[in-house]
């Protein structure tokens, strides 16, 4: 399956790996671009990881074998690294290279999910706002203590506010 070498690519979560997920199922017909972006919304509405956006895309290649085969290929691979590589951290917490591993990742995880969010706003609706909404959202959850459904519901009235202005 395309889907299980992205399992180990997703370092800071499951948001790091979704414009791989966009291309990929753009690229082989799944979903249009819009098509994939509604569905990546409609799967962070559910409770759960990022990545259950990939059940959703097996779901709707494949009905209930698809949704399997898909969850099986991206939880699967990434769960035995985590496995054997927290059995290996923990045998060795103390050590240097442990501390530079996770300083090293850090940036990483930060890297992919700015560029799965770059991925997705290139074609949202309303775009320009919808960057200047997400870069807004941003800068106010790095400078204040807010939790997210607040950052969540000004980015809303911003976005709505701007978009039947300008649209």
């Amino acid at each position: 399956m395309k889907l299980a070498p992205l399992s180990l690519m997703t370092i800071g979560g499951g948001l790091s790996i979704v414009g791989d997920l966009q291309r990929l199922s753009v690229e082989h017909g799944w979903f249009t671009v819009e098509g994939f972006n509604e569905i990546f919304a409609l799967s962070r509405v559910a409770p759960g990881p990022a990545t259950l956006i990939v059940t959703l895309i097996g779901w709707h290649v494949a009905g209930v074998a698809g949704a399997i085969a898909a969850s099986l290929a991206i939880f699967l691979p990434s769960s035995v690294l985590t496995y054997s590589v927290a059995r290996l951290w923990h045998a060795h917490r103390s050590a240097i290279w442990t501390r530079a591993v996770a300083i090293g990742l850090a940036p990483i995880a930060a890297g992919l999910i700015i560029s799965s969010t770059a991925a997705l706003l290139q074609h949202a609706v309303g775009q320009y706002i919808a960057w200047l909404v997400a870069i807004l959202t941003a800068v106010l959850s790095s400078r204040t203590r807010s939790g997210p459904i607040p950052l969540l519901a000004i980015g809303a009235a911003v976005f709505i506010v701007l978009y039947r202005f300008f649209f």
